[in-house]
């Protein structure tokens, strides 16, 4: 019992370890052929047609994505404010305003009712959040935001590989999706993200910002055996480029995503099960033709469960379990409030989620004695 369950854990075996020992020692670490190689299987693991742009994080993802579509001052991003500040932050960076909006009240997805009352004439971009792993509601999101000439980039960074009416995220007809492969999340680099398009310009100009606006492929200029030192700048670009150590990790966890998956299913099952008759509200599970990937598994606490979020987590870490809260609202940070006056008030479902929620372990390696051990304690606690 006194063994600490910590909230997440990356699932790292002997593979992924020879596979970065196979780049380190091949004489090519940055970006080149093992990057190619992890975008081509992402994209084909995806189908549809998709491009994959591997980028060092789903923050740099979504950068390059807004700025692609070709955001700037003036303009306003709807984002929910149930979400990491990257998500809002990446408009910031290109001088528009993030216009934040509430959540529905059993997905804790984007609502779509607040996204419709939010649009302005200076409403350039929608960004949905696939909160947790569980998709939004793309279907009428896409409708809406294409009778409006609203463009949308899907925050993914939750939801690979999550499914919404038969097919993966990353295929839904928006202009962009934005995967993470943090080291928390349902597979990892260590850092990293891709972006996923099938629009061929937002992913040329993707490729040529993520490395300083260089108009030609890098790693093409330095493996030939023709003198090609020759290249030009045409854009002020970034160094948002992955490397080839990270891509090889990557390939061999894109190989376990299945396995993975089933794995996160199984013990959200458990979790929804053994938790059920709680004072708790549980995470919504996807619909019909929609898969959820899982990588969150959030609680809230109802009024009748008679203690408070934070001594709950308090007592949860003196049984030495660990866990999270997602998010603190957007609307509650300082810079956020402060720069558009935001008050609790205009966010109701998000800020009363907020209050209560617990995000309890959830990785694949977490043992099923493990994961028992939680739900004893929290029934210890809580009936």
């Amino acid at each position: 019992m006194n063994k600490f369950i910590p909230f997440a854990l990356p699932d790292i075996g002997d593979e992924e370890i020879e596979a970065v020992v196979a780049c380190l020692r091949s004489g090519w670490i940055t970006t080149g052929p093992e990057t190619a190689r992890f975008e081509k299987l992402f994209a084909e693991y995806l189908g549809g047609g998709v491009q994959a742009i591997s980028v060092n994080s789903a923050t740099a993802g979504m950068h390059l994505a807004l700025e692609a579509l070709g955001i700037g001052p003036g303009d306003e991003v709807i984002v929910p404010t149930l979400t990491f500040t990257a998500t809002a932050e990446v408009v910031r960076y290109l001088g528009a305003d993030a216009v934040l909006v509430d959540v529905e009240p059993d997905t804790l997805t984007i609502s779509l009712e607040a996204f419709k009352a939010a649009v302005t004439p200076r409403t350039r971009a929608v960004m949905p959040v696939h909160y947790g792993g569980l998709p939004c509601k793309m279907d009428a999101i896409i409708d809406f935001a294409r009778s409006r000439g609203i463009a949308i980039v899907e925050d993914a960074a939750h939801a690979f590989p999550a499914w919404y009416g038969g097919r993966l995220v990353g295929t839904l007809g928006s202009d962009a999706t934005v995967f993470s492969f943090y080291a928390n999340k349902t597979m990892t680099t260590g850092e990293g993200g891709m972006i996923v398009t099938s629009n061929p310009k937002i992913a040329e100009r993707a490729k040529i910002m993520r490395i300083h606006g260089i108009s030609r492929d890098v790693f093409d200029r330095f493996v030939s055996e023709r003198p090609s030192w020759f290249y030009e700048v045409v854009a002020p670009g970034f160094k948002y480029n992955l490397t080839d150590m990270a891509s090889a990790l990557g390939i061999v966890q894109l190989g376990k995503a299945e396995r993975f998956l089933a794995r996160r299913e199984a013990m959200a099952e458990r979790y929804t099960r053994e938790l059920r008759g709680l004072p708790l509200t549980l995470p919504a599970d996807a619909p019909s033709g929609s898969r959820h990937a899982w990588h969150l598994y959030v609680v809230r606490l109802r009024p009748e469960a008679g203690i408070a979020r934070d001594a709950l987590i308090q007592q949860l870490s003196d049984h030495r379990i660990g866990t999270s809260v997602h998010y603190i609202p957007l609307h509650r940070h300082p810079y956020w409030k402060t720069r558009y006056g935001l008050v609790p008030e205009q966010f109701p479902v998000a800020d009363a989620a907020y209050r209560a929620m617990v995000s309890l372990p959830m990785y694949t390696k977490m043992s099923d004695e493990d994961q028992g051990r939680v739900i004893d304690t929290l029934r210890g606690l809580l009936c």
